[in-house]
This record gives structure tokens, C-alpha cells and sequence, in this order.
């Protein structure tokens, strides 16, 4: 029986580079043979980040948000999967409000604050963590990094791929948006050249997380 894969998509814009790249992992674990259920988080029923209620923290409880809202059918998928792939966008120098609020619920019930047992994840699942910018890809390496270790120690051992300068219009020389801070011709170049490469790799390592 083939593995099942969660994918969580964190940002707004279907079809543009990070929905593109986590369909791309997404293909990726099927092609091992998996199954993928996908979850949009933008288009989820109403729902927030931890609401410290420590329900999660008794011992009944652990592992498990006690919280339930439009959140709690992902966390409940992933609790019960073999693998999750989740991107986000880069706002602010930050990944999306709507990620930070699934990363918080999905990392703090696996947290027990008890020294002899601080992780109570008695099943560690993969994941690929995906990155879109339209900042240069070694912009947010501390960010990422950060985000990589706790990952790896609540959730499971955890690669990361990173998009930057991507492609945010398809013409940067609409008037009603005079954005001049890009250059649009080496952004639609590396479009066509660097992100195919990237969608690739997104693939490859959809794949390796699946097998």
C-alpha cells in the first residue's frame, strides 16, 4: 500500500510559483507511488494560530489540538500521514500569516515542556518545506533555517527549497501598478529558464520524500 502525503498550500495565488511548485512535489510522491490529499489554507473554513489554551499540554491530550476549527481536519491529515510538503510565499521577510498559524498549532501540540520527554511526536513524518521571494534565494537563509530545525525536531526530518526572484506579474509595465524596482526582463528570463529547473527540483524531491 503506498504512502499518503499531506501538501499545504500557504499562499493566495493558485497557479503562480508556490502553488506551481508544491504541485510539482506533489507529482513528485506520486509518482513513488503515493497518495496526496491537498489543502488549500486560504480557502479553509475560519481559523487563527495558537490560542494558548495548554489543552494539549495534559497528558491526554498530547499531540493533539484540542482547538477546532477550519485548521483542525489538516493537522488531523498530517498527524495520520507519512509526509508533508507545505509552501509559502515570502511576505515581509516572513512567510504568510496564514502558514505561521498552521506551523504554530502543528508544532506546539507535539511540545510538552517536560525535560525527560520534550517532544511527545512518537512518529516522525518527512517534510518539505518550500519558499517562494522575489528577494535573492540567500536572503532568508537564518529564517528558513530556524524554521528547518524546529521542523526536524517536532515534526520530522525536513528538507528545504527555496524560489527567489520569481515572477509576481506577467507585465510589470501596467500603469495602474508602476512597480520600478525590478528589472522585468531578467525576472521573465529567469521564469523561463531557472523556474522550470526549480519545478524539477521540487519533483525530484516530492519523489525522495515519498519513497
Amino acid at each position: 500500500m503506498g504512502k499518503r502525503i499531506i501538501a499545504v498550500n500557504a499562499g493566495p495565488r493558485m497557479g503562480w510559483n508556490t502553488e506551481s511548485l508544491i504541485s510539482e512535489a506533489s507529482k513528485g510522491a506520486e509518482a513513488a507511488g503515493a497518495a496526496v490529499e491537498r489543502f488549500n489554507l486560504f480557502r479553509l473554513e475560519k481559523y487563527t494560530g495558537c490560542i494558548s489554551c495548554f489543552g494539549c499540554k495534559k497528558e491526554k491530550f498530547q499531540g493533539h489540538c484540542v482547538c477546532r476549527d477550519g485548521l483542525t481536519p489538516v493537522l488531523d491529515a498530517v498527524r495520520a500521514s507519512d509526509g508533508l510538503i507545505v509552501g509559502s510565499p515570502n511576505y515581509l521577510s516572513e512567510l504568510t500569516a496564514s502558514f505561521r498559524a498552521f506551523y504554530e498549532r502543528l508544532i506546539f501540540q507535539n511540545l510538552t515542556y517536560n525535560l525527560d520527554r520534550p517532544c511527545c511526536n512518537e512518529r516522525p513524518i518527512p517534510v518539505l518545506l518550500i519558499m517562494t521571494s522575489n528577494a535573492p534565494d540567500t536572503n532568508y537563509l537564518g529564517l528558513l533555517r530556524n524554521y528547518q530545525q524546529t521542523l526536524s525536531r517536532f515534526v520530522g526530518p525536513t528538507e528545504v527549497l527555496v524560489s527567489g526572484e520569481t515572477l509576481q506579474l506577467r507585465d510589470y509595465g501596467r500603469t495602474d501598478w508602476p512597480w520600478t524596482m525590478f528589472d522585468p526582463a531578467a525576472r521573465l528570463a529567469r521564469h523561463e529558464t531557472v523556474f522550470p529547473e526549480e519545478l524539477k527540483k521540487a519533483f525530484r524531491m516530492g519523489r525522495a520524500l515519498a519513497e
